[in-house]
C-alpha cells in the first residue's frame, strides 16, 4: 500500500500498480508577503458552526445539496515550466554513442538544439480547488500548484480565469490562489471539530480531469497522520477520491465544507476507499494567514516530545497514565524553559484542552499565535503542576575510542547487551551532524533482535543518560551498564531532531 497525492500527474508514472506523485518543474511562484506598510487583506469567510443533523432519515436525493455547493468547486489547470534536465560536459558528449549513423553533436545541431542544455518540455495537469471568498480567493493543495508557472481556473459557469498564487504552506499541503472576480459562489465552512465517524460526506472535484464530479461516502476515521507532513490531522473517508480530486471539497450532508481532499491510500493509484482530507478548521486558520500575509507563522513552545507508552509512564512515576506527551528535551531560553518545563515532564493539558499524544500537542501549539500565553499542566514525578508559557514564533524554521558496552556485544552480560559505543570527537560529530553542546556516548552498533534494537536504539544516536545518570563518554556508559539488569533500563538518547527516551527491557525471557 502507498499513500499518494490524487494529483493528475501521478497518472503518467504508474509503476507496478503504485501511482507515484510527480512534481512539476522549477518553482517560480512563491509566497507573496504583504509589502511594508500595506494593509493586509481580510478574508470574508462564511462559517456555520451548527452541528449536522444526525437524527433525520437519509434523503432520497442529494441533488439540492449538490446544486448549492457545486458552484464553489473549481477545476484547476496547472502548467509547469520546462527546465534543464541535462547539463552535459564535453566529456559527456564525447562519450555519446552515435545513433542512426549520425554523430550526436551533428544530430542536435541540425535541429537547433544545444545538447548541453537539454530541457524537459512543459507538463500540464488538472486538479481541484474551492472558492472561499466572493472576491476570488481559492483554497487548494500545495502539491497542486507547487512549481507551477501558470494556473488557470475554470468556474462552474464555464468561465476560465487566470490565477496567481497568493501563498503556500508545504507543512500542511495547503495553498491559496486568487482570481479577479466579484460575487463568486463562496463555500460555507462547517466546524470540523464536530465531525464524527459515521457522518455522511460528499467528495466534490475534478477526478481524472473529467470535470465536475461528486461521490458519496462516510467519515471512516478522524485524526489520521499518514503522509509524513509536519502538520497532519486528516479526516479519513471512503467517498471516492481519485487523481484530480486534490484540492477539492469534502462536504457534509448540508453541503458545508468539512475538509480539503488531499491524499489516497491505494494499490492502483485510483480509489480503494481510503481517502484523506485536511479538516476545514485547520485549513481555514492557515488560509486566513496566507490571504493576510502570504505566509504562515506558527507558535513554538521549544520542546522535543514523544508519545507516552505504558513503559515510559511507569519510569516517570505515572503508572496507568495513558495520554500525554513526554518531554525529551527543552531548548534553552525557549518558552518552555522560561515556564519551568523540564525533561521528563508529561504534558497532559495545553491551553485548556487535554493532550492525547505528541502529535496533538504539536498541533495545539501550532494553532496558537506567537506572543499568546498558554496554560500548561504537566505531571512531574506523578504530581500535577500548572505552568504558563508565553509562546514565540517558530525559528526557520582523530583517534577514536573503541570502547563497547559489552566486551563482546550480544554476550548477555550487563545492561544494553548488543550495543556498541564510542567517544564523541570532532570527526564523529561532523559525520553524524551532532551539535557541539551534546555530550554522551555515540552508538556505533546495535545488534538486530536485541531488546535495545526493539526499543529503537540505532547507530548514530547519542546516549545522554542511563537510568537518569549522565553519560559523559563511552567509558561512563560502560560503567553504568556493567551490572546485569533487574529492571527495565531508561535511556535518554539524542538523535537528529532532538532528545527522546527509550525503555530497554532485558528482564523478560527472550523468545524461542
Amino acid at each position: 500500500m502507498k499513500i499518494t497525492f490524487p494529483h493528475p500527474f501521478a497518472l503518467a508514472l504508474a509503476v507496478g500498480g503504485l501511482a507515484l506523485p510527480v512534481g512539476l518543474a522549477v518553482p517560480l511562484l512563491h509566497a507573496v508577503e504583504a509589502s511594508e506598510g500595506a494593509k493586509s487583506p481580510v478574508a470574508q469567510i462564511a462559517v456555520d458552526r451548527s452541528p449536522v443533523n444526525r437524527t433525520g432519515s437519509m434523503p432520497a436525493s442529494f441533488a439540492p445539496i449538490i446544486k448549492k455547493a457545486a458552484p464553489s468547486v473549481v477545476k484547476i489547470e496547472v502548467t509547469a515550466k520546462a527546465q534543464p534536465a541535462l547539463n552535459l560536459s564535453d566529456d559527456d558528449l564525447n562519450g555519446l554513442t552515435p545513433f542512426g549513423g549520425i554523430d550526436p553533436r551533428r544530430f542536435f545541431e541540425q535541429r537547433g538544439m544545444d545538447p548541453r542544455r537539454m530541457r524537459i518540455p512543459q507538463e500540464q495537469g488538472s486538479a481541484s480547488g474551492v472558492i472561499v471568498t466572493g472576491d476570488g480567493y481559492i483554497l487548494t493543495n500545495n502539491h497542486v500548484v507547487d512549481h507551477a508557472e501558470k494556473v488557470q481556473i475554470t468556474l462552474h459557469d464555464g468561465r476560465s480565469l487566470t490565477a496567481k498564487v497568493v501563498g503556500t504552506d508545504p507543512k500542511s499541503d495547503l495553498a491559496v490562489v486568487k482570481v479577479d472576480g466579484a460575487a463568486l459562489p463562496a463555500i460555507t465552512f462547517a466546524d470540523s471539530s464536530q465531525v464524527e465517524v459515521g457522518d455522511l460526506v460528499l467528495a466534490a472535484g475534478n477526478p481524472f480531469g473529467l470535470g465536475e464530479s461528486v461521490s458519496l461516502g462516510m467519515v471512516s476515521a478522524m485524526g489520521r497522520a499518514t503522509m509524513g507532513l509536519d502538520y497532519e490531522d486528516f479526516i479519513q473517508t471512503d467517498a471516492a477520491i481519485n487523481p484530480g480530486n486534490s484540492g477539492g471539497a469534502l462536504l457534509d450532508a448540508q453541503g458545508r465544507l468539512v475538509g480539503i481532499n488531499t491524499a489516497i491510500l491505494s494499490r492502483s493509484g485510483g480509489n480503494d476507499g481510503i481517502g484523506f482530507a485536511i479538516p476545514s478548521n485547520m485549513a481555514r486558520g492557515i488560509m486566513e494567514q496566507l490571504i493576510a500575509t502570504g505566509k504562515v507563522v506558527r507558535a513554538s513552545l521549544g520542546v522535543m516530545i514523544q508519545d507516552l507508552t505504558p513503559e515510559l509512564a511507569k519510569q516517570f512515576q505515572a503508572p496507568g497514565q495513558t495520554e500525554g506527551a513526554l518531554v525529551g528535551d527543552v531548548m534553552k531560553g525557549s518558552p518552555a524553559d522560561q515556564a519551568g518545563i523540564v525533561s521528563g515532564d508529561i504534558v497532559t493539558q495545553f491551553a485548556g484542552q487535554p493532550v492525547k499524544d505528541a502529535r496533538a500537542l504539536k498541533l495545539a501549539v501550532a494553532n496558537q499565535k506567537p506572543g499568546e500565553k498558554a496554560e500548561i499542566t504537566v505531571l512531574r514525578a506523578g504530581q500535577p503542576r500548572n505552568l504558563t508559557a508565553t509562546l514565540e514564533s517558530q525559528k526557520n524554521q582523530g583517534g577514536k575510542s573503541k570502547d563497547e558496552l559489552s566486551a563482546n556485544p550480544g554476550n548477555g552480560e550487563g545492561a544494553l547487551d548488543g550495543v556498541g559505543v564510542v567517544d564523541l570527537d570532532p570527526a564523529s560529530r561532523r559525520e553524524a551532524g551532532i551539535p557541539a553542546n551534546i555530550t554522551g556516548a555515540l552508538i556505533s552498533q546495535v545488534d538486530p533482535g536485541t531488546p535495545s534494537w526493539e526499543a529503537g536504539l540505532r547507530p548514530g544516536d547519542v546516549i545522554q543518560q542511563i537510568n537518569r545518570q549522565a553519560v559523559t563518554d563511552a567509558a561512563s556508559a560502560i560503567k553504568l551498564t556493567e551490572e546485569t539488569p533487574t529492571a527495565p533500563t531508561l535511556v535518554q538518547l539524542w538523535s537528529r531532531g532532538g532528545s527522546r527516551f527509550a525503555v530497554v527491557d532485558e528482564t523478560k525471557p527472550s523468545a524461542g
